[in-house]
């Protein structure tokens, strides 16, 4: 049986064959399918790489075709609304909607099993508030800053020119100045596609120091100081670490280094270019906080601050002590969480390594409470933020603002193929190839970014409002509900530890901080007691 589909085929090409010779009317187009097919089950027994196809001719590539189509039809036909990953089409559908600028409602009531173990919501008030909509700002900068930005309280993620295409990232930017919110460059650089439009930026340096590196690859003050003076750039990040591959560097060849990319990276045309794992401006805490003072004064006093997805606790906690010792700080930390990426990863670092965005956050919070440096540092978080309840239950957790990096793809027209990596990107969002680019019309797109955003803040005031408060920072972890079983249900303050002010210092942490807090070094990003470190 095996050989069946192959047998059908010689047999259908000897009946044609034999017809033909007879002086029958073949038609000419069933000599093509029918001999390639022939053509097909002799090189699939011939060739040696592919078990399934020597033992199954033809047949075998009906597997690969539905290989290829099962996430289409999983996506399309089979899954509900509330299933898929990593964003269901409920979601998705949510997001097309408002950067549409059309009505997000729900009609017959919700979808989602309210008696789920989860599930989660915010309680109403009996006298609920007037909503006052317009967009809710943030002001971030410490004392050591001279130029503090006012932010959006929804902004666009870390998102490179090299991974979206040169058209995504002008539609982003365009859409980040209409609505007034900032676009963080990634860490490719500021592109000629990031400052067309004019849109605010950040800045995010990684390990590569894109815009601002010398030949060797260090790190260059002056190339930093001439592009951090834009007025353009309105705070810089340096990335620690990223959500979607924690703990790894990477590597951008040669053949996709255009001129472009070169010119935004500060590279050679055609050159392999390795970013590290981590930095070489800095080993310790106390010199990455001294680098933080370095960038905020060359950089005009600008907003200077690190992203990171939370990994060895004591590692934080030795940057905090070194922020008592030197008497530096950030002027804001943006938490990653493991559960968002934009483009590929290796599967167990996506899947397994780094803190998902809730632990991460909560720890921050009482990191920088435990050592009363809370007041003077803002939080800005990422991962999976896409609607106004995501947004609100991470604001009462603890954050000041939220980004969001694959929710404004969506807004861009991207439909989750997850082909990031593979330059096939259908909608023209993250792929360098010219053809699949010009599919996305920035004149279009540009407005959808503005109108995602205006109407996810929207939804924010509302659930704000209808909680009886009038901005986003009074939402408090009491105010977030949680259903633990089918009856019992808790609010976020009693399910998760949070630290009084000053408690590590004082001595009165919880165990599990005491711990770390004992582990951190200022001097060293080792474990105190660890074999490599210095203290052994």
């Amino acid at each position: 049986m095996r050989f069946l589909p192959l047998i059908v085929v010689v047999l259908t090409n000897l009946v044609l064959a034999w017809l033909y010779f007879q002086g029958v009317d073949v038609p000419l187009w069933l000599l093509g399918p029918s001999g390639a097919l022939l053509a097909l089950g002799v090189w699939d027994i011939a060739q040696r790489s592919h078990t399934l196809r020597r033992t199954y001719p033809i047949s075998a590539h009906f597997r690969w075709f539905f290989e290829w189509l099962r996430p289409y039809m999983r996506a399309y036909l089979l899954d509900s609304d509330i299933e898929g990953r990593p964003f269901s089409h409920r979601q998705r559908a949510l997001i097309y909607r408002r950067a549409k600028g059309e009505e997000g409602v729900n009609a017959f009531g919700t979808q989602l099993d309210v008696e789920k173990p989860g599930h989660e919501w915010i309680n109403h008030s009996v006298v609920p508030r007037a909503c006052v909509k317009g967009g809710f700002r943030v002001s971030i900068g410490g004392p050591e800053c001279r130029k503090p930005y006012d932010a959006s309280i929804l902004n666009i993620s870390a998102l490179s020119f090299g991974s979206l295409s040169g058209r995504a990232i002008e539609a982003l930017n365009m859409g980040a100045k209409a609505g007034g919110f900032f676009h963080d460059t990634g860490e490719g650089g500021i592109s000629a596609h990031h400052l067309k439009h004019g849109g605010d930026l950040v800045w995010e340096i990684g390990t590569g120091y894109f815009g601002c590196r010398t030949e060797d690859g260090q790190f260059d003050a002056d190339a930093f100081a001439q592009h951090a003076a834009r007025d353009q750039v309105k705070m810089i990040e340096i990335k620690l670490s990223q959500g979607a591959k924690p703990g790894q560097g990477g590597l951008l060849p040669g053949s996709k280094v255009n001129q472009a990319i070169a010119a935004a990276r500060g590279v050679p045309v055609g050159q392999s270019v390795y970013s590290p794992p981590s930095h070489s401006a800095f080993s310790t805490p106390r010199e990455l906080l001294t680098w933080i003072a370095d960038l905020r004064r060359l950089s005009g006093g600008k907003p200077v601050g690190f992203k990171l997805c939370i990994g060895h606790r004591w590692e934080f906690l030795a940057i905090v002590k070194a922020m008592l010792d030197t008497g530096i700080a950030p002027d804001f930390i943006v938490i990653d969480g493991s559960e968002g990426g934009t483009g590929a990863a290796p599967v167990e670092l996506s899947d397994h390594v780094g803190t998902p965005l809730r632990e991460a956050l909560i720890f921050v919070v009482n990191a920088l409470v435990g050592a009363n440096l809370r007041d003077h540092i803002r939080i800005g978080v990422a991962g999976k933020i896409f609607d106004g309840h995501s947004m609100a239950a991470t604001l009462a957790l603890g954050a000041d603002w939220c980004n969001a990096a694959r929710a404004f793809m969506f807004a861009l027209g991207c439909v989750q193929t997850r082909k990031c990596h593979t330059d096939a990107c259908p909608t023209g969002v993250a792929t360098q190839n010219r053809w699949r680019e010009a599919g996305l019309v920035v004149d279009q797109k540009g407005p959808r970014v503005t109108a995602f955003h205006r109407e996810t803040v929207d939804a924010l005031a509302d659930y704000v409002a209808a909680a009886g408060l009038a901005h986003p920072s009074e939402l408090r972890p009491e105010h977030l509900r949680i259903r633990q079983g089918t009856h019992s249900v808790r609010s976020a303050d009693k399910i998760y530890c949070y630290i009084e002010p000053g408690a590590l210092m004082s001595g009165h942490a919880p165990e599990d901080y005491a711990r770390w807090w004992d582990m951190a070094d200022p001097d060293s990003f080792l474990a105190r007691g660890s074999l490599n470190s210095p203290d052994r």
